[in-house]
């Protein structure tokens, strides 16, 4: 049974966790996104889970969006739709200009007195390391060989070099990634369960093995008993997908 809140299992077309840490990303920033007023031009960064895969900072922007969407905001409130609004969204599968971004997004701030990001934690990794080297700094790698997130912080280094760009005078990173993962499975999380449970079942008694789940090769992407030599992890977060563009264009970043 596949549980990975990155959704990045070929060729599984949903695994479980993912949808409900979407859920709980969007709002765990739902209350940080309050902190934008507390001080004049505020840059707030949402850093989400997700090394390789952006679909965890993806989902839980869109679902965030819907939230803004939903709420009625007092003319003569500071705070409104579009200070509450994601400002940018930076994964994985996309490259960041830096720069370039930092030309639009001043212009937000200078609007809007602060900046709202969401962040795959894996976003950037391949600059900020040619960076590192260029300064004839030492990578941190983990006991596996890759480059270690927690040293090198995207994050935070993603804040240093953006504030000063857009000028802003206070910046928070936060990160939601335990937070949403630990969360008990949603409806919808608990419906995929219980289905792929039941073809386990049925799976088993017909001597059938395999990775349960929505078959993505297969015509309607069935729930079924997926062969083992066909399971594997890195599946990127398909960044064509229509809604994933369509909200790009809805917050200027495309």
């Amino acid at each position: 049974m596949p549980k990975t809140i990155d959704n990045d299992v070929y060729p599984i077309k949903q695994t479980f966790g993912a949808d409900t840490a979407a859920e709980e990303g969007a709002a765990f920033f739902a209350n940080v996104v309050s902190e934008s007023t507390a001080n004049p031009r505020m840059l707030i960064i949402h850093e989400c889970m997700g090394r390789d895969s952006g679909y965890l900072t993806a989902a839980s922007a869109k679902k965030y969006r819907d939230i803004v969407r939903s709420q009625k905001f007092p003319t003569a409130l500071a705070s409104n739709a579009s200070t509450r609004d994601i400002h940018a969204i930076w994964i994985p599968e996309l490259p960041v200009d830096i720069e370039k971004e930092g030309v639009r997004l001043k212009k937000i701030m200078d609007e809007n007195g602060n900046v709202n990001i969401f962040l795959s934690e894996g976003s950037g990794v391949h600059d900020i390391v040619a960076e590192m080297k260029a300064k004839g700094e030492t990578v941190p790698t983990d006991a596996f060989g890759h480059v270690s997130l927690a040293k090198i912080n995207p994050g935070q280094y993603f804040a240093k070099r953006l504030s000063e760009l857009i000028g802003a005078e206070k910046c928070l990173v936060q990160k939601s990634g335990y937070f949403a993962r630990a969360a008990p499975s949603n409806e919808y999380d608990r419906t995929l369960i219980n289905k792929c449970a039941k073809t386990a079942v049925e799976s088993a008694i017909a001597s059938v093995s395999g990775c349960m789940g929505e078959d993505e090769d297969v015509e309607g992407t069935p729930i079924r008993a997926i062969e083992f030599e066909r399971i594997k992890g890195g599946k990127p977060f398909n960044k064509d997908q229509a809604w994933f563009n369509k909200m790009l264009t809805e917050i200027g970043q495309i």
